[in-house]
């Protein structure tokens, strides 16, 4: 008999650093035995982003509380308000993280941060990657040996620094003309 598969629960270590509503997701998620990788197929949208609302991280669409309200049985008059708010991001876990898998991204970034940054700095100019016009993915692969490696896709937009800002005395601002803007999704669906 096959064994089913395991699922993410949420971490009671940080139930109280979340919005209420991660519980009653994270229930009826166990409950309807769906894994992220099930909800996002469902929603259009990436595993990353499903989590993310999850953990309050990431607002939800209307068509996300839709579906989400039918997945897991819950009404989406519930859903709405709660999900379709203001996230209060960062706030999950304590810095530091404590919790080892977490840490190893936190050490990733502390071990190669600013060779990360040297080296988009001389592919990209002065600037940043965005975390807002952004999009992540997790996927597996594996080795001729058999064994499982993780492959973690950050993909921001470049956002370049204005060239006064390397110049302090300058006043940094010009004037701005109204265009229209594009407006990016958090995470949208591959």
């Amino acid at each position: 008999m096959a064994q089913a598969p395991r699922l993410a629960s949420l971490d009671s270590s940080i139930v109280d650093r979340l919005p209420a509503y991660s519980q009653t997701l994270f229930t009826a998620k166990t409950q309807a035995g769906l894994s992220f990788e099930a909800i996002a197929e469902k929603l259009g949208r990436s595993e990353v982003a499903v989590a993310a609302i999850f953990y309050g991280q990431a607002t939800a669409s209307a068509e996300d509380v839709e579906k989400l309200s039918e997945l897991l049985a819950i009404p989406k008059e519930i859903l709405a308000p709660q999900l379709m708010g203001f996230p209060d991001r960062g706030r999950a876990g304590p810095m530091p993280p404590v919790e080892p898998l977490i840490y190893r991204l936190y050490e990733i970034v502390q071990n190669y941060g600013y060779a990360y940054k040297a080296i988009l700095n001389e592919k990209f100019g002065d600037g940043i990657m965005s975390a807002i016009c952004f999009n992540t993915k997790v996927e597996k692969e594996i080795d001729e040996t058999g064994a499982p490696w993780v492959v973690i896709t950050l993909k921001g937009k470049w956002c370049v620094f204005p060239e006064t800002a390397s110049r302090p005395h300058v006043w940094p601002f010009k004037k701005l003309t109204r265009s229209k803007a594009t407006v990016h999704s958090f995470l949208e669906g591959e």
